[in-house]
Parts: C-alpha cells; sequence; structure tokens
C-alpha cells in the first residue's frame, strides 16, 4: 500500500481540498487546539505545513506513524488526518442536524458526490485541521488508561447562532490512539449510531446529533467481512468524564484545570464563582437529568464506561444500545456485558459511580482554588453527589407524570402509588414497554366508556412470560386501571388527555430489530429506507401511522417478531 511506502521516507499523503459548495463551507473557530495543551510530539497541523510548501504535491515530511500508529500521548489532544475511502456514497442527510450548523440538507443533496467526497473525509473541508480527543477511562469499573479518539476526528469547531458545534467524523481512519483496531466503522454499527441520536433528540432526551450518513466500498474485518461507512457528528463539545481522569491520572493538574477552565469558559459561562465546585454540580444536574429520561423512555445505553460520558450531560456513542421489548429492569443490551453492570435498572446507580470518578480529578482543583482544607472539600464533594439522587428523581417524575397525563398539579406520591405499580405489573408479564406506554393514552376514553377489559386484553397479547397467570394478571390490571390509575386521572379536569399523553408516548422506536430490519435491507441496496427511517423516527415517532409512502414501517410499532426478542449488541461495529 502507498501509505505504507510514505512510512519508510517519514512521509504523509494528505486529502484534497474539497470543492467549495454550500454543503462544505463552514467557518471554524478552533479553540480546543488553540488553547489547550496537545501532542508534544507533533505540534504543527500536517495541513499547515502544507501551505507552506511552494508545489501542489500532498505529501507532507510528517512521518506517518505519528498520525495512524497507536502510542503514549500527554496532551489532551493529537493532529488527524483522515484516509481516502473507495466509492463514497451519499446516504443520508439529517435536515435538523445540518440546520444547526448553518447548513441544509438539500445542499448536500445537490451536491451528493461532492458532499460523500467531503463528509467522509476523502476530501478536506477549507481551513479544517483535523484533531483527535486524547482521554482515559474506567472501562466496567476498571481503570483502563489512555483510551483516545481511535477512530473519530473532529473536523474543528463552529459557532451557529451563538451556539458551538464541534464536527466530528467517526470512521474516517486511525489516529494515534486507534490501539487494536483499525480506525474504520461498519455500516450497522453507523447505520444505528446515526438514526439513534436524531431518533433520541426527537423523544426529547440529552444527545449528541448526526449530520450525515456515508457508505464506503472498504472492506472492513470484524467477525466477519464487512463494508464501511463514516458518520459526520456533531455535539457542543466532545469532552468526556475520562478527559479529566487521564491528566489527573498523570498527576497533571495544571492539564486538568486548563480542561476545567475551557470547559466553563465556553459551555458554562455562568459560573462565575467556586468555578470547579460549580463544574461539579452542573454535570451531575445534567447526567441524573438525562439518564431520567433513558428510564422513561426505556433506553439502555450499554457500555456507560467513562470515557462514554459526556461533561456536558449528553448521550453519546451509540455502541450496543437498545430500546426495552419487553419490561425488564434487568434486561443487558450489551452481551459482553456478563456481570450485567449496565443493566437498565443499574443506569442511574452506575452514572453516580461514574460522577465520583469526575469528582476525583476536580477536587485537587477545589481544594486549590477554594484553600479548603481536605475535609471541607470531601464535604462539598459530597454534597455535589448527594444532589444526583433527588434531582434524577425529580426529573423521572416529572416526565413520567407526564407520560401518564397527569399534567396539572403534582402529587408527592405520583410515582409510587401510580407509576411504579403499572411498571411492576409490566415487569411480571413481560409486557412490551413502548407499547404498555403507547397503550396508555387510550386508557381515559376506556375508562369512560367502559372499555378497559379491551385494552388490558391488548397488553396481555403484547406480553412475553408465558410463566405469569394470564387471568389473575388481567384481573389485577383491570383494578389497577379503575381504582388507582382512573380515580388519580380525575383529579386532571383535563379535557382530551389521551391525545397529550400521545405527545409524550411515542409510538415508533428504534428497537434493535427495528434497527436491524433497516441494516438487512441496506445491505439488500435500498438504501434509501435508512433516510426515509431517519424521517419516520424524527417527525412520526409520536404518529398513530406510518407516512404515506413508509406504509412498510407500520409493522415497526406492531409485535416484535419472534427472530428479534431479545437481541443484544456487542461493542464490535
Amino acid at each position: 500500500m502507498s501509505h505504507a511506502t510514505n512510512s519508510q521516507f517519514g512521509r504523509t499523503v494528505l486529502r484534497p481540498l474539497a470543492k467549495a459548495t454550500e454543503c462544505t463551507t463552514l467557518e471554524w473557530a478552533n479553540t480546543f487546539t488553540r488553547e489547550l495543551p496537545g501532542d508534544a510530539a507533533l505540534e504543527e497541523a500536517p495541513y499547515a505545513a502544507l501551505e507552506k510548501q511552494e508545489s501542489d504535491e500532498l505529501t507532507v515530511d510528517v512521518p506517518e506513524v505519528l498520525l495512524r500508529a497507536s502510542r503514549e500521548v500527554r496532551g489532551l489532544w493529537s493532529w488527524a488526518v483522515s484516509e481516502q475511502h473507495e466509492n463514497p456514497q451519499l446516504i443520508s442527510v439529517s435536515p435538523s442536524g445540518a440546520q444547526l450548523i448553518g447548513l441544509s440538507a438539500s445542499a448536500f443533496w445537490q451536491n451528493a458526490d461532492i458532499a460523500a467526497m467531503a463528509w467522509s473525509g476523502s476530501t478536506r473541508l477549507a481551513g479544517c485541521n483535523m484533531w483527535a480527543h486524547n482521554y482515559g477511562g474506567h472501562q466496567f469499573g476498571i481503570w483502563a488508561g489512555q483510551l483516545g479518539d481511535g477512530r473519530a476526528m473532529s473536523l474543528g469547531e463552529t459557532v451557529h447562532n451563538n451556539i458551538r458545534w464541534e464536527v466530528q467524523l467517526k470512521g474516517a481512519g486511525p489516529t494515534p490512539y486507534v490501539r487494536m483496531a483499525d480506525g474504520y466503522a461498519v455500516r450497522r454499527s453507523s447505520i444505528r449510531e446515526y438514526l439513534a441520536a436524531e431518533h433520541m433528540h426527537a423523544l426529547n432526551v440529552p444527545t449528541a446529533r448526526s449530520l450525515s450518513l456515508v457508505f464506503t466500498d472498504r472492506v472492513v474485518v470484524r467477525e466477519e467481512r464487512e463494508l464501511g461507512a463514516v458518520v459526520a457528528r456533531i455535539a457542543p463539545s466532545w469532552v468526556r468524564f475520562g478527559s479529566f481522569e487521564l491528566p489527573a491520572s498523570r498527576a497533571d493538574h495544571a492539564t486538568t484545570q486548563k480542561l476545567a477552565d475551557y470547559v466553563i469558559r465556553y459551555h458554562y459561562p455562568d459560573i462565575t464563582h467556586n468555578p470547579y465546585i460549580q463544574l461539579l454540580e452542573r454535570a451531575v444536574t445534567n447526567t441524573a437529568r438525562m439518564v431520567a429520561r433513558w428510564q422513561c423512555v426505556g433506553f439502555c445505553h450499554g457500555v456507560m464506561n467513562t470515557d462514554n460520558m459526556s461533561i456536558l450531560g449528553l448521550t453519546i456513542d451509540y455502541g450496543p444500545f437498545a430500546f426495552l421489548d419487553a419490561y425488564d429492569p434487568d434486561f443487558v443490551c450489551n452481551h459482553s456485558d456478563y456481570s450485567g453492570r449496565y443493566a437498565f435498572n443499574e443506569q442511574p446507580r452506575v452514572a453516580l459511580w461514574n460522577l465520583t470518578r469526575l469528582a476525583a480529578p476536580l477536587a485537587a482543583l477545589i481544594n486549590r482554588s477554594t484553600n479548603s482544607s481536605e475535609s471541607e472539600t470531601v464535604n462539598v464533594i459530597t454534597d455535589a453527589l448527594n444532589a444526583f439522587g433527588p434531582q434524577f428523581s425529580a426529573e423521572y417524575a416529572r416526565v413520567m407524570r407526564r407520560k401518564f397525563g397527569l399534567f396539572g398539579e403534582a402529587r408527592d406520591d405520583d410515582v409510587d402509588a401510580v407509576v411504579q405499580p403499572f411498571l411492576d405489573l409490566l415487569a411480571e408479564a413481560g409486557t412490551d414497554y413502548t407499547y404498555a406506554m403507547r397503550t396508555l393514552c387510550s386508557v381515559p376514553e376506556a375508562l369512560s366508556s367502559n372499555t378497559v377489559d379491551a385494552v388490558v386484553d391488548g397488553l396481555a397479547l403484547r406480553s412475553q412470560n408465558i410463566a405469569c397467570d394470564v387471568t389473575a394478571w388481567k384481573r389485577r390490571m383491570s383494578e389497577y386501571f379503575t381504582t388507582v390509575y382512573g380515580p388519580r386521572l380525575k383529579m386532571e379536569n383535563a379535557d382530551d388527555v389521551g391525545a397529550m399523553m400521545k405527545r409524550e408516548n411515542p409510538n415508533f422506536v428504534l428497537r434493535n430489530w427495528v434497527a436491524q430490519d433497516i441494516i438487512e435491507r441496506a445491505d439488500k441496496g435500498d438504501h434509501a429506507w435508512v433516510d426515509q427511517m431517519l424521517k419516520l423516527l424524527t417527525d412520526h415517532a409520536f404518529d398513530d401511522h406510518a407516512p404515506m409512502g413508509m406504509e412498510d414501517a407500520e409493522k415497526y410499532a406492531g409485535p416484535v417478531p419472534s427472530w428479534g426478542e431479545g437481541l443484544q449488541c456487542s461493542c464490535s461495529s
């Protein structure tokens, strides 16, 4: 291969400039690489070196091993260079994702070939000097040392409507953090992540966003040979808990402080006093709210390592995630999670554990900035962490009340007296969670028309636990509706509450079997279905039926097919 030959001579081939179009032109405000310490082994950006050359040659005197081979790095980032990909094809563009950074989806499609080259990393956007984040992390509870973005490259930061967005390509090639991997991504995992981020946003869950999905003909080896893809994704920042953990583990408190100051300056500018305490408090609050909303929509992340936890409280790194089919609090979506550490009902506890890991590197900063004693610092950190439980519970109660149609004055016992008994019944029978919550929307009308038994029959048909005494269960579910839920609902005095509830309880959800069906259709050449399903899962997730032209997707709101029950994924992607 040519790049191996170039490596022998200490040179690297860079990507040509993308043709200037509306979908390839952004103004970059690269504060991260300008203000924070980076990789001392390569201080100058490769493309900056290219600009100094008098010739039109795309090769620079930068050893490729510094850009693509795994090595230890002391800074917070390293320069990166994407690779050329064979036959890139634009598959989907998120209209709302594009708007966030001042672009339009139509501009992508009008220049599809140019967009596919640029947003796969095969060409370079003007003014773009790519870099990869360096961070560490606790993986399954064990410190793993340096990790970093092995296959994600940040193109830069851009500001639109006074909001900062960091734009990344995932799967565009290896970086110094690639470890034993190859730096690429396969189509199946890229489809999942691309759709999931936009779907979660539509479900009102804090999340990173997707911009575009490009397929390539690169052969990528996982359990078998697959074809590649590149996802363009955006977030205000891709800084993680592990970004603080790594320099602190090396006793580099100066770098930890620079990173904390940077995050506060650009993402929490209203913080004015006791900044590092407040940074921890914001992380606690935002993480609590995020995980609470996960639990409300039945989302299981699957790999809640500290390197996958956003400092801004956003859902990031969609790997072996799943939405619940049967309501099972102990459900584990990652088949590599043998102990069930990241089971659905463990997510709040793990989030707090992760926040405790974040508190450790911030402790030294808090101590020095406040001139506090060690015991005083421990006390203030403990107070911050202890706020997680109440904040999680408050957000969970707020969202679940709305899902249950309780839009009026809240009662302190709503979760314990109304929500939890219903969930307990679902768990007992293994009832489809999304279907059950959507069915709740019809209960107000059923109560007024004495047709509750028909609603209960429908729930029983969407239950999987064959060991459950269905007759007794149906009786108790009917009693719950008539003696618990119905009386509480009457206190609302709300008209058309069922219609309001439908805006809180989605009908179409990106379950594992749904994602797999989309992937298989794409594998058979129906690439347009991916873009159509983006529209279904964002604009129509709460509709009663799939829109015209997407009738085949009606089944995605139906029963789980036998082949799709209990599907799990791994971290292999």
